[in-house]
């Protein structure tokens, strides 16, 4: 044995040494579920069984089938011994891709070759039983495997601590089983082509067809619910891949194809292909399991990125001067509110009293500059006090504090509270200056921004897009600020799952700038950014490399090697490496840019801290597990002590340590820190936040290894109900 690659609930993948042949090979430790060691009846058919299954396994010979060597028990665990396959399952790919789905491209050579073994199997009479995304591995050189013939079934089976019907459904596993797996009929080979095509269907949509986490609700939906056409939520999806999908997911066995081998052949003759542009990826390196840890929250992208280059740069500002504020108050006195105020009985501040002001709140600009936001949010809350109680509560220097206010608070993660600053800056803007003024519409485009740090996309659209309109109407198509909302709308295009859409937005909107401002101005440098994220999104994660390269690059050239753009690039393509394997590049890189930014802002800088994150990440994908969960811990507790415990960083880091102690078997442990996240997340963003509902997701997932099925089941329903009357919500 040489190293643990991969741990599931009750099996173990180890990389190992065959010293008979000099070779390595993958080697599958299975043990009998806690308290049943002990029950002779029970060992005794276990082993039988596992033989049986083995043998099954070991005698297929096809290229798109795992190779089973040998197999044997020793002091009570079963073993497997297989090839060593480098690369990641499907369910690996999609966690990396966001859960987004996958290029046609790979959709239709995956189901090729899916279908070439499964004819091969069903030919010889077998049938996997347990066909899921977990099950099929993609190789570095394309290559598309099924893994566990025979002895995933046998996982399930035997792994099971509390059943949901007579039937012997298990917990997790009714996403990929058929109606008649559910009603505990006999299934035969058509039961492998539907489990098939709801894997079809997850990696050409991002989700698998019945996307419940109520297993019960799972259930009747394979049973009696017709699925949703995967072009209703894919409008790209060429229409024959739609059907065949649909043809796999008939309720009855007899309306499904009738083998694999013609569905194989309808794969191979189809040529509606629609043509994509694809890079072939470099030659992964050795990765042994997906980090758990989700792409970071999309409005943590732009805490730190000097000056506001990631969404920041939205805010149309106001002179910063005293003398132009107070100048640019008084040249619009015709205006009757205004004159109103101008002649309400207030005393006249003094010019020394503004000037004062209006230096503190430059001081509060330069420390955001500096991303030392909470100091920043302090001096221009008491800054905006002052400002109120001299000038009037909707005063433009009073209301510019307020933004600065609203400003601060979403880039410190309370973005509840920054979204009642800004529609109070807006309303007070739209009721002095009009609907239409440059300020009222920054102080609503940063609504839009907030809104989506709440999850609440679909409103940020439609602001975003009534914002976009009104620019467009008064400044024109390429004016900076009219780009700038662009920019952001392409941003939250994919929040929405709209991804072409945010991918062709945002190149258009780099286009754009390059011919307004310049090739090299950082705002078109920000959007090629938004490119290359758009690109990962898309799963063209090859041509986000290149383009995040050729962004740090560029940010190098004009804005220096230690500008925090060019360090938030840097950040971006090992991000970029990890997604494709490439982990100890990646590793190599964060240990460089831990370096330096540690030289430039210390060790316990937020972005010291996230570039931290990322080497413990893919401390993760190596397998290094111990030293994944030191990193983890570590930058917690610092992330604790200088953003404090409810910080969505710190949370973040929290929630790798749950990972860590999971993969370590250690679940009592991870139970108690993903409660603490779920618990955080709560109060902090709210019951039905999508961060917070997929805290409680892990808490169940955790539940589940413990053997609490039956508490698992229980906040997989609460979960679905609030996501529910969620989706109400929005609709």
């Amino acid at each position: 044995m040489l190293d643990l690659i991969g741990r599931g609930g009750m099996s173990e993948v180890w990389r190992a040494q065959d010293e008979s042949l000099g070779r390595q090979v993958a080697v599958k430790c299975l043990a009998p579920p806690p308290g049943l060691h002990h029950d002779q009846s029970f060992t005794r058919v276990l082993r039988e069984r596992f033989r049986r299954e083995a043998r099954v396994a070991a005698a297929l010979q096809h290229r798109g089938v795992t190779v089973v060597h040998d197999f044997g028990e020793s002091d009570g665990v079963l073993y497997l011994v297989m090839e060593v396959l480098e690369g990641r399952n499907l369910s690996q790919l999609l966690e990396d891709n966001g859960h987004r789905p996958l290029p046609i491209t790979d959709v239709i050579d995956i189901a090729k070759q899916v279908a070439a073994a499964l004819s091969y199997t069903h030919q010889l009479g077998l049938v996997h039983r347990a066909l899921k995304p977990a099950n099929i591995m993609r190789l570095p050189d394309g290559t598309v495997k099924i893994c566990d013939f025979g002895i995933a079934r046998f996982e399930d089976d035997i792994g099971y601590t509390r059943r949901l019907t007579d039937s012997r459904i298990s917990m997790g596993t009714p996403r990929y089983m058929s109606p008649e797996q559910i009603s505990g009929a006999r299934a035969d080979e058509r039961s492998d082509l539907y489990s098939f095509g709801c894997v079809l269907y997850e990696i050409a949509t991002g989700a698998p067809p019945f996307d419940f986490d109520d297993p019960w609700a799972v259930i009747i939906g394979h049973r009696d619910t017709p699925p949703v056409p995967p072009r209703h939520h894919r409008v790209d999806l060429p229409q024959y891949l739609d059907e065949i999908i649909l043809d796999l997911l008939a309720k009855e066995p007899n309306e499904r194809p009738s083998d694999a081998g013609s569905l194989a052949r309808r794969f191979g003759t189809s040529t509606a292909v629609p043509r994509v542009l694809v890079t072939a990826p470099a030659q992964a390196e050795s990765t042994q399991r997906a980090s758990a840890a989700p792409r970071l929250p999309s409005w943590t992208r732009g805490m730190t990125a000097g000056h506001r280059a990631i969404g920041a740069g939205l805010r149309t500002t106001l002179p910063d001067a005293a003398a132009g504020l107070t100048d640019w108050w008084t040249a619009r006195s015709s205006n009757r509110r205004i004159q109103e105020l101008a002649d309400a009985e207030r005393p006249t501040p003094s010019p020394e009293l503004i000037t004062t002001l209006a230096g503190r709140h430059n001081a509060g600009l330069s420390l955001g500059r500096l991303g030392r936001w909470t100091e920043a949010g302090e001096v221009h809350r008491a800054v905006a006090a002052e400002r109120e109680h001299a000038l009037g509560p909707d005063h433009p220097d009073t209301l510019a504090s307020r933004y600065e206010v609203g400003f601060t608070l979403s880039r410190t993660g309370r973005p509840a509270e920054a979204l009642r600053e800004y529609a109070h800056v807006a309303q007070a803007r739209e009721r002095v200056l009009g609907p239409d003024h440059p300020d009222t519409l920054a102080a609503r485009q940063e609504m839009a921004y907030v809104l989506g740090q709440l999850g609440r996309h679909f409103e940020a659209h439609q602001a975003y897009t009534s914002v976009l309109a009104a620019r467009e109407r008064a400044m024109g198509p390429d004016h900076p600020d009219t780009l700038r909302c662009r920019h952001n709308l392409a941003f939250n295009l994919s929040r929405l799952g709209r991804l072409e859409d945010s991918y062709r937005m945002a190149s258009e909107v780099a286009s754009a700038r390059a011919r307004v401002l310049g090739a090299m101005h950082p705002d078109t440098l920000d959007t090629r950014y938004e490119v290359a994220y758009a690109l990962g999104q898309l799963g063209r994660w090859p041509e986000a490399l290149h383009t995040y390269q050729e962004v740090a690059e560029a940010r190098a050239q004009a804005l220096g090697p230690d500008h925090p753009d060019t360090l938030a690039s840097r950040y971006e393509v090992g991000i970029s490496l990890g997604r494709l394997g490439r982990s100890s590049q990646a590793l190599e890189l964060y240990r460089d840019l831990i370096d330096d930014r540690t030289r430039v802002h210390g060790p316990a800088h937020p972005e010291t801290l996230r570039a931290r994150h990322g080497l413990g990440v893919n401390l993760g994908r190596m397998g290094r597990w111990e030293e994944a969960l030191a990193e983890s811990r570590d930058v917690c507790a610092i992330r604790e002590r200088v953003l404090g415990a409810d910080h969505p960083d710190t949370l973040v880091s929290r929630r790798e340590v749950a990972v860590g102690l999971g993969w370590l078997g250690r679940w009592a442990d991870a139970l108690t820190e993903y409660r603490g996240v779920a618990a955080a997340r709560e109060r902090v963003l709210g019951a039905d936040h999508p961060d917070a509902l997929a805290s409680r997701n892990d808490e169940a997932h955790c539940l589940e290894q413990l053997g609490l099925g039956q508490e698992a089941m229980e906040l997989y329903r609460r979960v679905a109900a609030l996501r529910q009357q969620q989706g109400s919500t929005n609709g």
